[in-house]
């Protein structure tokens, strides 16, 4: 496990099933102790998950969200990936090709803001020429 910025990238087992997400899950629960926790889950080094581990995944995507924070995973393998897909949960997941994308897409830039000088309302607009185009 470690940081960037105030993003946790932290790396899942080889196999993510019923036994070792007890043990996951004991080491994800301090995560959860920060206010909006941007936490990405590195599958490089996964190679089995099964319905269980989908739920562990449901569960620490779900108590992120519930603190204002998220989730996002990377590194994906094709097997996962298809696993994912076939539990009908791929695309409740935001999923990038390294630990690395994924965190900087928590600093996406924001919009810009509109500029202050035009109107939101303009009276060449106004009911005369809603009429006239009619």
């Amino acid at each position: 496990m470690y940081t960037r910025s105030p993003v946790i990238v932290m790396e899942l087992p080889e196999k993510l099933n019923y036994t070792e997400g007890k043990s996951f899950l004991s080491e994800f629960q301090p995560l959860l102790e920060i206010d909006r926790p941007r936490v990405v889950l590195d599958c490089s080094q996964l190679q089995q998950i099964d319905s269980s581990g989908i739920e562990i995944l449901l569960h620490c995507m779900d108590e992120a969200m519930k603190r204002d924070g998220d989730l996002k995973l990377a590194a994906v393998s094709p097997a996962s990936a298809a696993i994912l897909e076939l539990m009908r949960v791929d695309r409740l997941f935001e999923v990038f090709e390294t630990a690395e994308q994924a965190a900087q897409s928590f600093h996406a830039v924001a919009a810009p803001e509109a500029p202050q000088g035009l109107p939101w309302y303009s009276a060449e607009y106004g009911a005369a020429a809603l009429k006239s185009a009619s």
